[in-house]
């Protein structure tokens, strides 16, 4: 995510269940992600600084 403007999570392997959001964060150049698999909850993204989108399930 080093320099991304946005990121898109399309898998539930539990490997990505639970990322250091901070870290995150502080990598990308725009704070957004596409959850194609709704894995997350909005509000918990939008209190760590991201916008949001779930596109799946």
């Amino acid at each position: 995510v080093l320099d991304a403007d946005a990121m898109l999570l399309i898998t539930e392997w539990k490997e990505f269940r639970l990322p250091s959001w901070a870290v995150i964060r502080k990598a990308m150049n725009r704070q957004i992600v596409f959850d194609g698999r709704n894995i997350y909850e909005k509000e918990e993204m939008e209190e760590q600084g991201f916008t949001y989108y779930c596109i799946g399930k």
